[in-house]
């Protein structure tokens, strides 16, 4: 027995504790919630063309990447739950922004229009953002390892 440490990558038994201590992705909670962030993420980067704010310029582009960082996000979820759950707790912050963003980047040009878009659509990824971590921390995998 050689006393030199063997790096974990070289362990027979990789995938399958991978598979034993990593949270499952193949529950319907959790493709649900990726599936409702995804969509959540979508609609607020698409909100400034859908409900016309598309001329505030910094606001919309704005609205663009974070809705795209979140979709995006969804994905990892919806595709490598059991590398990326880790980092579900972004999801609630970029919520949080997109609501906080349009009284902070759009200045004096507020439209009913932004305002509701931009809230309702980061309430809902803020609460699918909360559903992502609840998935994780009450999965069945993840409650047989503590």
């Amino acid at each position: 027995m050689s006393t030199g440490s063997m790096p974990i990558s070289g362990h027979p038994d990789l995938s399958e504790m991978r598979q034993r201590y990593a949270p499952s992705p193949r529950t319907s909670m959790v493709q649900l919630v990726s599936g409702l962030t995804m969509l959540a993420g979508l609609f607020v980067a698409l909100a400034p063309w859908i409900t016309g704010f598309s001329g505030v310029g910094t606001l919309a582009v704005n609205s663009l990447i974070t809705g795209l960082a979140i979709a995006l996000l969804a994905l990892a979820f919806a595709t490598a739950h059991d590398r990326t759950y880790g980092i579900a707790w972004t999801c609630p912050l970029l919520g949080v922004w997109a609501i906080v963003s349009v009284f902070v980047v759009s200045g004096s040009v507020l439209t009913l229009s932004s305002v509701l878009s931009l809230v309702i659509g980061g309430g809902v990824v803020v609460l699918t953002g909360l559903g992502a971590m609840a998935a994780m921390m009450f999965s069945p995998k993840a409650a047989e390892t503590t």
